[in-house]
């Protein structure tokens, strides 16, 4: 295999500071370098995309579990606090069956008309 031509990489030497020609010359260089590494030991460079790659994705499945649990555990307290008001109007109609039978009859034949008559329009 033959080697990798620099030359675009380095187009800009001429113009501005010194300096920046020198980086992009080292830059060149430097990648010219890696490709070669590279074609010697192919999977170098790989193998370290994969290993961060792996450790990006371990990351972002243990913060995605987090969540998950979090608003797992909201959900069942919602859940919870539900049931909890159900059970409380339902203790309370009884407890209003027992001491006031007649108030309470009254009461729920007049949300049934209410609801009949909204029903309607």
């Amino acid at each position: 295999m033959e080697d990798v031509n620099v030359e675009p990489f380095q187009h800009d030497q001429g113009h501005g500071s010194g300096d920046s020609a020198g980086r992009q010359g080292r830059g060149a260089r430097e990648r010219q370098s890696r490709l070669r590494c590279e074609r010697r030991h192919p999977g170098g460079f790989t193998d370290i995309f994969a290993a961060k790659g792996t450790a990006a994705w371990t990351r972002a499945k243990s913060n995605v579990e987090d969540v998950v649990s979090d608003v797992s555990a909201k959900g069942q307290e919602a859940v919870d606090a539900v049931q909890e008001a159900g059970d409380r109007v339902v203790d309370a109609i009884d407890e209003s069956l027992r001491t006031r039978p007649y108030t309470t009859l009254a009461v729920a034949l007049g949300i049934g008309f209410l609801f009949g008559a909204m029903w309607r329009r």
